[in-house]
Parts: C-alpha cells; structure tokens; sequence
C-alpha cells in the first residue's frame, strides 16, 4: 500500500485532510448555515455523554477544540505579530468565518492571563439558557490559539456564557 495514502487516515487530524472545500463546493461554496454545525456538535456531544459520561464528554470537546485552535491558529493567523497585531488579527480572521465577535477584555502582559469575549458565538448564541456553561470546545480552542502564539500551554475556562443567560461567552484564560 502506498505510505502516502496511509499517512492521510480520516481519523488522524491534519490540516491537510480538510481538503479543497473551494473547490470540492463549486456550486454550494464555503458556507452552510449555524444550525447544520450544531447539529453535529450536539449531536456528537450526546452520543459521547451516553457513552462515556457528561464531564468526560466536554472533556474530550475541550480537547478536540485545542487541536483544532493550534492547528487553526498555525495556519490561519500570524504567529510572529506583537500582541496588539496578533489579537487584531484573531478579531478580524474569528469575525471573517463567521465564528464569532471577538473582543479583547484584559491582557496582563506579566502573568499572560486574559479575559475575552465572543459575542454571536457560533456554538451557543441564542440556545436556551439551561443555567451552565457549555462551551468546551471554545476554551480549548482558545488555549490552542494561546499557546500557538505564545508557545506556553494556556488553562482557559467559560465565566460567562448564553446558556447562563449572559448575552456573549466570556473566557479567562491563565498560561500554566
């Protein structure tokens, strides 16, 4: 068998095997609707609570959204940007795929800690509000991001989210 062609396995994770959605779209381009994302998301985020537990479940969403915050982040922002330009950067490249509206709360250049928020968030805004956070695949995508940038394993954690009834996801996120 070829090396190549094993190298690229649908369940091994390269940017790569996103493919040429351009062109492999031409008549339905790059977008499709929110409700089509959650409907795998949350339907994805079921099956794997049934299965191996809630807590275990976000976890795994959590890490799932750090692959893809590193990888996203290596191929889509600029890693070498001082902070003002590389946050100005996520701004505009998280607000152009349509993920969501992000704004910069704090940044404590000392400790690295930062909190943030994404309104118009592409995993919850507008869900009902249920009284929890819920939001784990954005934490780890956000502290894979971090850490791609920084080169430092970033803890980031959902404070605020519209399934508690606030109105945009608000993150703190602290290296270590």
């Amino acid at each position: 068998m070829n090396t190549e062609k094993q190298a690229f396995k649908h369940h091994c994770f390269r940017w790569e095997n996103l493919g040429d959605v351009k062109g492999g779209r031409g008549d339905l381009g790059m977008e499709m609707p929110v409700l089509v994302y959650r409907l795998m998301q949350y339907t994805m985020l079921d099956v794997l609570s049934r299965d191996c537990g809630g807590e275990r479940a976000n976890g795994y969403f959590r890490q799932a959204g750090y692959l893809a915050g590193l990888e996203f982040a290596k191929h889509m922002l600029d890693l070498t940007a001082e902070f003002s330009g590389f946050a100005a950067d996520l701004q505009k490249t998280l607000k152009d795929l349509k993920i969501g509206i992000l704004r910069m709360e704090s940044y404590v250049e000392d400790t690295g800690e930062i909190v943030l928020t994404v309104a118009e968030d592409l995993d919850c805004s507008g869900i009902p509000v249920t009284n929890e956070t819920v939001c784990y695949y954005d934490e780890g995508f956000i502290g894979g991001i971090l850490e791609a940038y920084t080169g430092e394993k970033y803890t980031v954690r959902e404070i605020d989210c519209w399934a508690n009834g606030d109105r945009v996801c608000r993150f703190r996120g602290m290296p270590g």
